[in-house]
């Protein structure tokens, strides 16, 4: 019996490609080349090779015209990620498509980027680092690139999902007070974490902003001029979350006014497109999206892809991460 084609969109890690092409006719992209950007690329390259499912990943060109376009015969879109607002939900339903995601295997790695960011912000060690590989590092000196403390300044979590409440757990070993922002209460994991229902209390309460949100409209541009003004002087910003949920004309302007003290973004609104306003400024740093890449995170993630894909087109079955 021939086994189902699936297209993969990307270079996965070389055991996820080994069972991928073992369990199905994999049509893989050993060159990581870009034609994932381009919807109907994907469209014809489905059609070509009548693909029954797609392994994709975050940053996809999965939209309603390139789902419209998909052949009849694809049955499953199996996204490498949490997140999944790169594709047409409603497209993908109307076609029949399932789509399902990889939930619970990066919180603690996302976490443990966005506490680096963090540190990183407040210690200045992307200017540090800097100045020692230009070569214009004259010795230690009193004054020299003074930071700030995080132990026990107020973290503020917007978004208190796995991922938030996973950095409460490391930034409590700083002794730091875990202030969160969610759409309701969360009381049965709160862990002494405090509840704020009003973003003005919220942001003028705290030191530190770590983002967790979603993309989509109902979160884009939510840090807005009008919010950083909320925040205390000096307070620094971490986004690992989703780009699309920071205005950035209005950061970049809080951080060359000082109002903002120093950002840690490891996402950013078009990405891999950066806002150039970002490259001139000593008090950001800037991560190339890393917060799920450790070898363990990404291979379990193409784990539960491969789950979620060989429930549908091998044994007929649900999957067990459905996007809802």
């Amino acid at each position: 019996m021939a086994k189902p084609v699936l297209l993969v969109t990307r270079k996965l890690p070389d055991a996820i490609e080994a069972r991928a092409a073992e369990e199905f006719d994999a049509r893989l992209n050993p060159g990581d080349e870009p034609w994932h950007l381009d919807g109907a690329e994907i469209a014809r390259r489905a059609a070509e090779a009548r693909a029954e499912g797609i392994l994709a990943a975050a940053g996809d060109a999965l939209g309603a015209a390139c789902i419209r376009a998909l052949p009849d015969s694809v049955r499953i879109i199996a996204t490498f990620s949490v997140g999944y607002d790169h594709i047409d939900l409603a497209a993908a339903r109307e076609r029949g498509i399932v789509v399902t995601n990889t939930p619970e295997v990066l919180s603690f790695a996302t976490a443990e980027c966005a506490f680096t960011l963090m540190l990183m912000a407040a210690r200045r060690a992307g200017e540090g680092e800097r100045l020692v590989r230009s070569g214009q590092w004259k010795g230690w000196a009193p004054t020299q690139l003074l930071g700030v403390t995080l132990e026990r300044k107020r973290l503020g979590i917007l978004g208190f999902g796995r991922i938030g409440r996973e950095l409460a757990g490391m930034a409590r070993a700083l002794s730091m007070e875990i202030h969160y922002r969610d759409v309701r209460r969360l009381p049965d994991l709160e862990d002494g974490a405090i509840w704020h229902d009003s973003d003005a209390g919220f942001l003028g309460a705290i030191d530190v902003l770590s983002m967790h949100v979603p993309g989509g409209e109902g979160t884009r541009k939510w840090l807005n001029a009008e919010r950083l003004r909320m925040m205390r002087k000096g307070a620094i910003v971490v986004n690992t979350g989703r780009g699309s949920s920071v205005d950035d004309e209005a950061l970049i302007a809080a951080l060359r006014s000082g109002h903002i003290r120093a950002a840690g973004l490891d996402v950013y609104d078009g990405e891999p497109r950066v806002n150039p306003g970002y490259l001139g400024l000593e008090n950001v740093v800037l991560l190339p999206h890393l917060g799920s890449a450790t070898e363990e995170t990404r291979q379990a993630m193409g784990e539960r892809c491969l789950e979620n894909l060989g429930a549908v087109l091998l044994r007929g079955e649900a999957p067990p991460r459905a996007v809802r």
